[in-house]
C-alpha cells in the first residue's frame, strides 16, 4: 500500500472516530467549544505522531489516550494561570450556563464536580463503553486502580444526585 493511501486511510479512520472523541472530550471539559478544541489538538497530535503508520494500532484507544493526556496538560496549565490570576485578580464574569433539561443538567454538574481522574474513569467505562482493562490501559494505571476510580466516581455521582448508589457490577 502506498504512503498516500495509508495516510488517506488514517484520516478516514480518524473521521469515523470523531463522534466518540468529541463525546469523551465534552464530558472531560464540560464545554462544547473546549471539547472541539481538545479534539482538534488531539487529532493533530495523532496525525503527527503516527505519520501514516497506523497499522497494528488501536486508533480509538490511542486517540482517547491523546485526548486524556492533552486535557491533563491543559488542566495543569490552567491551574498555573489561576495561581497567577490570584496574585493579580481581574474582574471577570463567569459564562452563563446553557439551559438543558433538569436531569441532564444535574448529571452534567455532578460530573463536572468529580475530580478529573474519577471523571475520566467513569466516562471511559460508562459513557464510552470501554472495559475496565481498556480504560486502565489508556490511563496507564493498574486494573484495580481503574476499578476503584470507577466505583468511587459512581458512588460520588449517586451522592451528588441524591440517589442510592447503583450496585457495583465489578464487585458482584
Amino acid at each position: 500500500m502506498t504512503e498516500q493511501a495509508m495516510d488517506r486511510g488514517l484520516r478516514t479512520a480518524l473521521a469515523q472516530l470523531l463522534p466518540d472523541l468529541r463525546a469523551f472530550a465534552r464530558y472531560l471539559t464540560g464545554s462544547r467549544t473546549e471539547a472541539d478544541d481538545l479534539v482538534q489538538e488531539a487529532v493533530l497530535r495523532t496525525l503527527r505522531s503516527l505519520d501514516g503508520r497506523s497499522e497494528g494500532v488501536d486508533l480509538r484507544a490511542w486517540c482517547l489516550a491523546v485526548i486524556r493526556n492533552t486535557f491533563h496538560e491543559q488542566l495543569r496549565s490552567r491551574r498555573r494561570e489561576q495561581r497567577l490570576a490570584e496574585v493579580m485578580p481581574e474582574d471577570q464574569e463567569a459564562p452563563a450556563e446553557q439551559e438543558v433539561p433538569g436531569r441532564i443538567r444535574d448529571l452534567t454538574r455532578a460530573l463536572r464536580e468529580l475530580p478529573p481522574l474519577l471523571r475520566e474513569a467513569v466516562i471511559l467505562v460508562g459513557a464510552q463503553g470501554l472495559s475496565h482493562q481498556e480504560a486502565a490501559d489508556i490511563c496507564a494505571v493498574p486494573l484495580g486502580t481503574m476499578k476503584a476510580r470507577v466505583s468511587r466516581a459512581r458512588r460520588l455521582l449517586a451522592e451528588a444526585l441524591d440517589k442510592p448508589p447503583p450496585p457495583d457490577p465489578v464487585m458482584t
